[in-house]
């Protein structure tokens, strides 16, 4: 590869940039970027300029020669460029409130990747990093699609199966957070544990635990039940009951913390609607962190990530994101965990399927490390939700309503068929200014 490195990052303006930032910084010795691009669009032009700001104020303190870019031109920054990042939010923090206060105004869970605000996420995001790709086919043909918007899983299904783009892959903190939690658990440096997993972005298993070269599952396991941390495994955004020891000797893995919306449906629902009364679900209570948190990098004196972030769900973001780049580019392969096609990985799901799992990263991408198969009692939840997100990429592609509204009756989280079309039409109707893939149905 050559030395200079361009990567550019489309939703520039977003509270996680200063992760991404931090970790190019820290990565320069081995990652040698020369120019950044954060690329927004001109509703997040004042968000990008204060983020930007700060971006430059870091780098100009670590001292290392790299270029920031600030741009609302997605052609201008993606011209050969190395890595392109995405991290976009259709609609900004007003969409994500409307995912998922509509679907508890009818007594459902609302959450901005499951059930009925996950569809509608994808439904408006899926169209954009198409087009995105699209550019990318011109400007620059031999770059990696490295994607951490929401929902993940189904933006890496569409990039692959619909865009075509190969070098595309899908990540996540969530592994990263419960690797950190297990080694807490082991008493271990999080360096030397592995992880294997089954199953879809914010919905998998983990399936065993490595150190050493041996298995440390049960141990794990055993000293979840005793330990008095009841967020240990969880997401900041996910704060609940731990899973029981009873499930988890049931399963023989450790499902990751947003199983809690499916496997814990009752008290979560109850959760989210003293939320939804108090109106501070959780899209409510980030805007308030979003706007401290830029009014903290606005400050012309920080030069520096504040800790504040990582009050946000996507903390560590740069351990993930970074670390894949700079494994990519170094031909590293090391052990991490991303959104990739199945292949023969687990020969009892589909080849086509694009997982969440462990891989070794390579500087031709992630290769996932082959298991043989996935558990039967793993398997069910994993192809219920697989067949909803293939439904809902196909629908946010033909805006086929239809097809949608089946995909929400098969959902776990949908109770019926006519609650699948009311929030659908509810849902629909209040973001009709990012759909006009369905304009057909509009009133």
């Amino acid at each position: 590869m050559k030395k200079g490195l361009k990567v550019v990052t489309i939703g520039g303006g977003s509270s996680y940039t200063p992760e991404l930032v931090e970790g190019f910084i820290n990565r320069y010795d081995s990652f040698p970027i020369k120019e950044l691009w954060l690329v927004d669009i001109e509703e997040g032009k004042e968000k990008l300029d204060i983020v930007g700001n700060l971006a430059k104020r870091m780098i100009e303190k670590s001292k290392r020669p790299i270029d920031v870019h600030l741009s609302l031109d997605k052609d201008e920054a993606l011209k050969d460029a190395d890595f392109v990042t995405t991290q976009i939010r259709v609609g900004q923090l007003d969409a994500r409130v409307k995912d998922e206060r509509i679907p508890l105004e009818l007594g459902i869970i609302g959450q901005e990747t499951n059930g009925a605000g996950g569809m509608f996420k994808a439904l408006r995001t899926v169209p954009v990093i198409l087009d995105i790709i699209k550019r990318m086919e011109k400007l620059c043909p031999d770059a990696w699609l490295i994607n951490f918007s929401n929902p993940a899983g189904m933006i890496t299904e569409a990039s692959i199966n619909i865009g075509g783009w190969e070098k595309s892959i899908g990540l996540c903190n969530v592994p990263v957070d419960m690797k950190m939690g297990i080694a807490k658990l082991l008493d271990s440096p999080y360096e030397d544990i592995d992880l294997r997993i089954f199953g879809l972005n914010h919905h998998f298993f983990v399936t065993d635990v490595i150190k050493n070269g041996e298995s440390r599952l049960w141990d794990v396991i055993n000293n979840y039940e005793n330990s008095k941390e009841e967020n240990l495994l969880t997401m900041q955004n996910i704060m609940g009951e731990k899973f029981s020891i009873e499930l988890l000797r049931g399963l023989e893995a450790i499902p990751c913390s947003y199983f809690a919306y499916y496997f814990n449906k009752k008290d979560r629902l109850a959760h989210q609607l003293e939320d939804f009364k108090s109106h501070s679900v959780r899209a409510e209570k980030v805007k308030i962190i979003e706007k401290d948190l830029f009014e903290k990098y606005k400050d012309p004196n920080l030069k520096e990530k504040p800790k504040e972030l990582e009050q946000r769900g996507g903390a560590y973001y740069s351990i993930a994101a970074c670390s894949l780049i700079n494994s990519i580019y170094n031909d590293f392969r090391d052990t991490q965990y991303v959104d990739v096609l199945n292949k023969d990985t687990f020969k009892n799901f589909g080849y086509n399927n694009v997982i969440e799992t462990a891989c070794s990263v390579t500087k031709d991408g992630p290769k996932p490390i082959k298991i043989g198969e996935a558990s039967y009692k793993h398997l069910g939840t994993v192809n219920n939700i697989k067949t909803f997100e293939k439904m809902t990429v196909e629908a946010a592609v033909t805006g086929n309503r239809d097809l949608a509204i089946a995909a929400l009756t098969m959902n776990p989280l949908i109770p019926s068929e006519n609650i699948a079309i009311e929030v659908f039409d509810r849902l629909l109707e209040a973001h009709k200014e990012y759909l006009p893939q369905f304009s057909k149905y509009f009133k």
